[in-house]
């Protein structure tokens, strides 16, 4: 799939395309269940505001006080494929509004944040809602990473915006009040897209024919609908930019990777792209290293662009040093960037221990929050819905003050053929950061690092 395709201030969004697989896969292995433990709700006040007299403000809105304002996060933490698969947004967004806090808010308004896990079921998510919602009354959402987000339209039709969030599935192509953290093109009236379809730029391919040169690249698969439904958009996105493609295809439960990379050193393969799990591509990383295949570039997806990179491929030296992601953000370990350095402050004082689980999704979950602060700073004392939004809607590209490629929502009505797309790149290099390795930046600006690319079409 595009991994982690990135787009300009006026083009039809590519990212999407990246979260889907994940999703994807999670049909297969979630749980069922028709309703949460009262254990899975969960309110998280983020402590650490500074003691100041009553404010003058007025209760302006839905969930304003003169004093706080009452935001919700949804993130389906415990999930049946793991903890840390949708979590890490959410603790970038609360590492993020603690700091806040701890500076004195938003015109005088402390941010309460009630998380709420829904488990990554349907049924969790329609509960979260309810209480988030209807009970408890948040002002907005920030920060959620939700594998069903199936009550989408109930957030949109009671006007609750919901900022940043990451789009898994296509609910943030579809509703008027959900902004994902990518920007958007779509009307988003209802219908997903345009009359159902959305558009990729195929900037990523470009990129590395144009920077490292490649010609030849295989694209491996599962035998699952949705990972061949994927893979197909990557070959036909390949062919678009000249590439020779060679098409592999793994059983699902049964995946023979060590064939896989033998094929494709026979065909002379020079780039790997997948649609595949996490899980996935480290078994193709090991499959290749035992068969000699090194190549010019093996792409992953932006989830995968963490700090576990370090231990989960440890059995494939030669593959890890060849991983590459892209992504529309600044590299979170690159601290040259004055608000990449605060995320990485934030999150050590918010939370040490996950020192060693830091990630790209982190610092897009803060990124997050600090959008959503943006909005409603622009109001002053007088914090509504309707200033808020019509900061997110405005003509203007957002920037998250250097960490994000400038985005926004301005509809265009129909698609158009072509995109400007802008995209960051980084490579892991075992003997970087001082011999600790880590990902570093392979573009001297991201801003700058622009292709005009074809549109490639897929449905929703």
């Amino acid at each position: 799939m595009p991994e982690g395709s990135g787009e300009g201030a006026h083009s039809v969004a590519a990212v999407p395309i990246r979260t889907v697989v994940v999703a994807a896969f999670a049909v297969i292995l979630a749980a069922c269940g028709t309703r949460l433990p009262d254990s899975a709700f969960t309110t998280t006040t983020v402590a650490g505001a500074p003691t100041r007299a009553a404010s003058t403000n007025p209760a302006s809105d839905v969930g304003v006080t003169p004093t706080e304002v009452r935001v919700g996060l949804i993130v389906s933490k415990t999930s049946a494929l793991g903890s840390e698969t949708f979590s890490p947004p959410m603790y970038g967004a609360l590492a993020y509004f603690k700091a806040l806090n701890q500076r004195g808010g938003v015109a005088g308004r402390t941010i309460d944040v009630d998380v709420c896990d829904d488990s990554g079921t349907g049924a969790g998510n329609r509960n979260c809602v309810h209480k988030l919602v209807d009970d408890d009354k948040v002002f907005a959402f920030a920060g959620n990473s939700i594998y069903q987000y199936v009550a989408a339209s109930e957030v949109s039709d009671k006007d609750v915006p919901d900022v940043a969030g990451q789009p898994i599935g296509n609910a943030y192509d579809q509703y008027q009040h959900l902004y994902n953290l990518y920007g958007a093109v779509y009307p988003r009236h209802g219908t997903v897209g345009y009359d159902g379809n959305l558009y990729g730029g195929t900037e990523v391919y470009r990129y590395f024919k144009t920077a490292l040169g490649t010609k030849t690249a295989a694209v491996v698969s599962y035998n699952q609908a949705d990972s061949q439904r994927f893979a197909d958009l990557i070959v036909r996105s390949l062919q678009a930019e000249g590439y020779s493609v060679v098409s592999e295809q793994v059983d699902f439960a049964v995946p023979n990777f060590d064939a896989v990379a033998a094929d494709m050193k026979a065909h002379g393969v020079d780039s790997v792209f997948d649609s595949l799990d996490a899980a996935g591509n480290v078994n193709l990383c090991n499959a290749m290293d035992s068969a000699g295949l090194v190549v010019k570039a093996k792409v992953t997806t932006v989830q995968s662009w963490d700090e576990t990179v370090r231990s989960q491929y440890a059995n494939a030296p030669a593959c890890r040093n060849s991983l590459y992601a892209t992504s529309m953000d600044q590299n979170y370990m690159d601290t040259q960037y004055p608000a990449v350095a605060q995320f990485r402050a934030e999150i050590q004082a918010a939370y040490p221990d996950r020192a060693d689980r830091l990630s790209m999704w982190e610092l897009e979950g803060w990124a997050s929050a600090q959008w959503l602060t943006d909005a409603m700073t622009s109001c002053g004392a007088n914090l509504t819905r309707a200033c808020f939004e019509a900061y997110m809607n405005r003509p203007v590209d957002y920037d998250g003050h250097g960490v994000l490629i400038p985005r926004n929502f301005i509809v265009e009505p129909t698609p158009a053929p072509t995109q400007h797309n802008c995209l960051n790149v980084a490579q892991w290099q075992d003997t970087a950061y001082d011999g600790k390795g880590g990902w570093v930046t392979r573009v001297p600006d991201m801003n700058a690092n622009c292709f005009d690319v074809p549109a490639v079409a897929y449905s929703a």
